[in-house]
């Protein structure tokens, strides 16, 4: 009986979380963002590129601190010089701009949690605005970072958590079904 019971509450569930997701476009976009590695030639304005920037120093952020600061990369050239000096991310031969996410492990000791909850923002506005974007990360990778802060001039005590990829994706991409009932559990593990 109580197998039922909870099979019945979760299709309820399920039922009512689709009429939400088909009627809240904050929903539809956060189940359609997806990485995006492959990008058209087509450019992307330097004024939507900081909207993208204004989405992310509107996420939350422990005490108010706001420990980030955001570099835009943008211009063809600028990427070729990027690509060259990072060449384990191969996205950014393609990529028509990119922004690197850093923060000042001295404003806060959870400067990373701010900055990543900066990042996913101008993820979803990417998304939102028919961009693609990828997460590269910098942070804690020691030669990552030192790559990432000598391409682009991040002084110390700045430390970069991540490098965004952005441009106009390249052919048809879908977003990936993460979803695992397992993976949830109420009350109690």
């Amino acid at each position: 009986m109580a197998k039922k019971t909870l099979f019945v509450a979760f299709a309820i569930l399920m039922i009512g979380s689709n009429a939400i997701f088909a009627q809240n476009s904050v929903f539809e976009n956060i189940f359609n963002r997806k990485s995006v590695r492959s990008y058209t030639e087509q450019q992307v304005s330097l004024d939507d590129l900081k909207l993208l920037v204004k989405a992310g120093m509107a996420a939350p952020s422990g005490m108010n601190r706001q420990p980030w600061e955001f570099v835009i990369i943008h211009g063809k050239e600028e990427m070729a010089a990027l690509s060259q000096k990072l060449p384990n991310n191969r996205m950014l031969k393609e990529a028509q701009a990119a922004i690197v996410v850093a923060g000042n492990p001295q404003t806060s000791h959870y400067w990373y949690l701010d900055c990543s909850a900066a990042t996913q923002n101008i993820l979803l506005a990417a998304e939102s605005m028919g961009l693609g974007a990828v997460w590269t990360a910098g942070y804690p990778g020691v030669e990552r970072m030192k790559a990432i802060s000598d391409a682009v001039g991040i002084p110390e005590p700045y430390l970069p958590l991540c490098l965004i990829p952005i441009g106009y994706p390249k052919g048809e991409q879908t977003a990936k079904d993460k979803w695992k009932q397992e993976k949830l559990h109420i009350n109690k593990w």
